[in-house]
């Protein structure tokens, strides 16, 4: 397969000249390319804001849903087929603001998907105000005097709530970011990866040449499988390091915690419907 096989031809990317949107996209299309994964087996799940219109330029299945819930219909679409490759597409503010409460529970489910978050550090569609991620002393129309919370550290929570995947790449790596997306989307169970990228608009500040110059990547010997030693390196905040931290192989998927698999493996969406259960189920008194 190559990457042209994922193209919309016809679509009108809204994005603006210079978007590091437009490196993930590429860069996603490679990978799905090197994987082998054809359009008709992958289901993009998103919420709204730039990110979420990933899943417009990209040949597969999309289910857009609503600002932060993405990923509870992702998890529900992965649960009633296991076969399908399921990724879950949204942005700093999508995931971590309105969506945090859903990023938590989905971790700690450990549904078999791929959860792509965009991180620019601001608002991008709804006109440059501060996102969770926005850091200290940023200026914005709305925080003129400058953001004083903490930043939310994604990696960090992720990791110290065990996920089985955890990693953070940079757009304008294309090598490196395409390689993570692929460890991330062949992994079994929940998989985060944090996406740096800039926002040529609304974020004259955290630009790509910014993060350059304050991210590297984790060294060849990081041991991804030492959990205390990968939440250390996710607090990192004076430069950000990139890379695979976390991984735990280990760790049951929602699906397989399902009863409903536990002796027959046919996927939900093939079972036939016993109309005669639901309707004694339906009138059993309680």
């Amino acid at each position: 397969m190559k990457p042209k096989d994922f193209d919309m031809p016809d679509a009108d990317v809204a994005w603006c000249p210079g978007c590091g949107n437009l490196a993930i996209l590429r860069s996603l299309k490679t990978a799905l390319a090197e994987l082998e994964i054809p359009p008709q087996d992958l289901v993009f799940v998103s919420g709204i804001g730039q990110a979420g219109k990933l899943p417009h330029y990209i040949k597969g299945n999309v289910f857009n849903g609503l600002h932060g819930r993405s990923l509870s219909p992702a998890t529900g679409i992965k649960a009633v087929n296991p076969e399908l490759t399921v990724i879950d597409v949204s942005g700093d503010g999508c995931m971590y603001g309105e969506g945090g409460n859903h990023f938590i529970h989905t971790i700690r489910r450990n549904p078999n998907i791929t959860n792509l978050v965009h991180n620019n550090m601001v608002y991008g569609l709804t006109k440059g105000q501060a996102s969770p991620t926005s850091q200290k002393n940023f200026n914005t129309p709305l925080q003129v005097d400058g953001v004083f919370l903490e930043p939310f550290n994604p990696l960090a929570v992720a990791i110290a709530l065990d996920a089985s995947f955890v990693a953070r790449a940079f757009s304008g790596n294309r090598k490196q970011t395409i390689e993570i997306l692929k460890a991330a989307i062949k992994h079994k169970g929940y998989a985060l990866v944090d996406i740096f990228q800039p926002c040529v608009t609304f974020n004259k500040v955290n630009t790509r040449n910014w993060f350059k110059e304050h991210t590297y990547y984790l060294e060849d010997d990081h041991d991804p499988s030492d959990r205390n030693l990968a939440f250390r390196r996710a607090t990192e905040t004076e430069e950000y390091p990139l890379g695979i931290f976390y991984t735990n192989p280990n760790k049951r998927t929602f699906e397989e915690n399902l009863n409903v698999y536990y002796e027959d493996k046919t996927p939900l969406f093939q079972r036939k419907v016993n109309i005669q259960k639901i309707k004694a189920l339906m009138e059993t008194k309680r």
